[in-house]
């Protein structure tokens, strides 16, 4: 209990103190996450409502491996990231292994078959007959998809929070493609594991506070967003 307590203490004296290493690596945290979601939404949701709504040979192998993926290993992520971006690989020559870009493009591949899955769980649940009317009523096929992922709003919104969750407590690829540089790539994940490894548990677990107060500002922003939407007006 000591130690938790300790751990509890440390991560105050961190937030407060304004120390310039662990402010780096929660903003690093936050803009790697941040980023590596907004990008698997901004792929996840078209590929996830093509998913859904759309009718062609292969869609359901498809919707299969977004739920496989779903449950893939980040390591397994991590080493597919490593290998496309290693000097000999076919994206070497970018040199962008074990920069916070690297970070972002395998969390973002962590992310997005959730997003995609999510989605099109979401909009299959809609009433078929829904996007008919809408088009019946004169709105063309963007309105209508607009108006539809209003309909599946909440559990977009769910979605949402799934795909940020995935990626914020990440650590498994985050290390590989990263390599917890210091100053460049350590995030909140990888600096507690690098503190327990060397037997600082406070200050292990003072990173893992604070990293659950980020998920949960982050997931009480979108919860308030989600239910505000929600009341009937």
């Amino acid at each position: 209990m000591d130690v938790l307590f300790d751990g509890f203490v440390d991560a105050v004296k961190l937030l407060l103190s304004g120390d310039e290493d662990s402010w780096s690596i929660i903003a690093l945290t936050l803009r790697v996450s941040l980023t590596a979601t907004a990008i698997a939404l901004l792929v996840g949701l078209p590929l996830g409502a093509i998913v859904a709504l759309a009718r062609f040979p292969g869609r359901r192998v498809l919707l299969a491996a977004a739920n496989t993926g779903m449950g893939m290993p980040p390591v397994v992520v991590g080493l597919f990231v490593t290998v496309l971006l290693w000097r000999s690989g076919p994206l070497g020559g970018l040199g962008l292994l074990y920069t916070p870009t690297a970070m972002i493009v395998a969390q973002a591949a962590i992310a997005t078959p959730v997003v995609i899955a999510l989605v099109a769980a979401a909009l299959q649940q809609v009433d078929p007959d829904f996007r008919v009317q809408m088009q019946a009523l004169g709105a063309n096929r963007v309105r209508a998809f607009v108006a539809l992922l209003g309909e599946a709003r909440l559990p977009l919104f769910a979605g949402t929070m799934a795909a940020f969750g995935a990626v914020v407590s990440e650590v498994g690829a985050a290390q590989m493609v990263g390599g917890n540089l210091v100053g460049q790539t350590r995030v909140l994940t990888t600096a507690a594991v690098l503190a327990t490894s060397r037997g600082q548990f406070s200050l292990a677990i003072a990173f893992g506070l604070i990293l659950l107060f980020i998920a949960f500002g982050v997931n009480l922003s979108l919860t308030l967003v989600q239910q505000q939407r929600a009341v009937p007006r």
